[in-house]
């Protein structure tokens, strides 16, 4: 619950601090956090696994900054240049057969630096792919919804980050919730319960406008919110 609560609140946060001071605070405020989490980490944190000495694998590691590194890269400019431009498409093409034998080799490896494997497991393959789809869409809304807030209904940062507050807020207590319903349903209904109330959020998100209500905005962040965690934690604990 406590981890779930830190993405509750750091829009909030961030739009105060940068409706007051300026983006640098963010970092300044961001790093007494950091040291406090070094010192914790180094003197107490002890090491509970298996220590060993493999070779490290270099085409791997080399495939592997290409594919995702070229992924990233390829998605990032066809926001500038398009989808269709030269450059976009062959950093995507490039990254993409990186990727693909950056796969086989792991397949292929006695000792792989990522364990593909592993999806051979069909719940582990299932629930992996749902959480990344739920993912996916929280991380959407919440770098896109600010953006619409502010651009789209030209509301202050300050308001902006208060008002992502209450679907953040909720995001943080159904997770709590949701993981207590798999022990008594198991995986199947809260996943499906979940998307559905997260489609209905999306599908009201996807007809706002400009002359959006805020009210209505807001509404529909608190219904994707319930939607997605209570999708989210069934599905990740059955992976596991």
């Amino acid at each position: 619950l406590v981890i779930m609560f830190a993405p509750a609140i750091g829009p909030t946060l961030t739009g105060i601090i940068l409706g007051k001071l300026t983006w640098h605070w963010i970092f300044w405020f961001f790093t007494p956090f950091l040291v406090v989490a070094l010192i914790f980490a180094v003197c107490f944190l002890k090491n509970v696994g298996t220590i060993t000495h493999q070779r490290p694998d270099l085409a791997s590691i080399l495939e592997s900054i290409v594919g995702f590194g070229g992924l990233v890269a390829g998605v990032s400019l066809a926001s500038r240049y398009g989808w269709l431009s030269p450059v976009t498409l062959i950093i995507l093409v490039v990254a993409l057969v990186a990727l693909v034998l950056y796969v086989r080799r792991q397949l292929g490896l006695e000792h792989p630096v990522l364990n593909l494997r592993i999806f051979s497991i069909p719940a582990f393959r299932y629930g992996a792919t749902l959480v990344m789809l739920d993912f996916a869409v929280i991380l959407s809304s919440m770098y896109l919804l600010p953006q619409f807030l502010q651009r789209g209904l030209l509301l202050p940062v300050a308001m902006t980050g208060i008002l992502m507050l209450p679907g953040g807020a909720i995001n943080a207590l159904v997770s709590a919730f949701a993981g207590r319903l798999y022990d008594g349903f198991g995986a199947r209904i809260p996943v499906r319960c979940g998307f559905l109330v997260a489609l209905l959020g999306t599908v009201i998100l996807l007809f706002t406008g400009p002359h959006t209500p805020v009210a209505l905005v807001v509404a529909a962040h608190i219904i994707l919110m319930i939607g997605c965690p209570l999708a989210m934690s069934p599905a990740q604990t059955y992976a596991l």
